[in-house]
């Protein structure tokens, strides 16, 4: 796919993926989250990936280098550099968080999704085992 075009807003809040990647470029990549109540993305860094987060729906409390806490709602944007360490937490204990993000460089394979965290974090796993690198660092291909 060389663009994408779509209706964003309903893509994300239709979503119930932990990661759904719908569209990846040479420099960046879309992907669509949804976080149970309750549930993090884990603490994570991307060395040399900036990321971009557009809140949909819900409340995210975002922790950035394990001490800056800044929360996010509806219509909220977030960018994280890259060398950040940061964790994004759905806030509520009843409603699931929508979000999508934009990582650039891309940052998962084309395609990517992972239905649940536990799945997510085994693929990661895996993929950084084959690479020879530490859980938690994302690094783009």
């Amino acid at each position: 796919m060389l663009e994408y075009f779509g209706p964003l807003e309903k893509q994300t809040l239709d979503n119930t993926c932990f990661r759904q990647v719908i569209f990846t470029g040479e420099h960046s990549q879309l992907v669509l989250m949804c976080l149970a109540p309750g549930e993090d993305i884990g603490d994570e860094v991307h060395p040399h990936v900036d990321q971009f987060f557009r809140i949909e729906q819900g409340e995210a409390r975002f922790v950035l280098n394990e001490k800056q806490e800044h929360m996010a709602r509806d219509g909220d944007a977030v960018v994280v550099p890259a060398g950040t360490y940061h964790n994004v937490i759905n806030s509520s204990k009843t409603a699931p968080l929508k979000l999508y993000t934009v990582y650039s460089p891309p940052n998962h394979p084309p395609g990517t999704v992972h239905k649940t965290k536990a799945e997510a974090e085994a693929a990661e796993a895996a993929e950084h085992d084959a690479a020879g690198l530490a859980v938690g660092v994302h690094t783009p291909e």
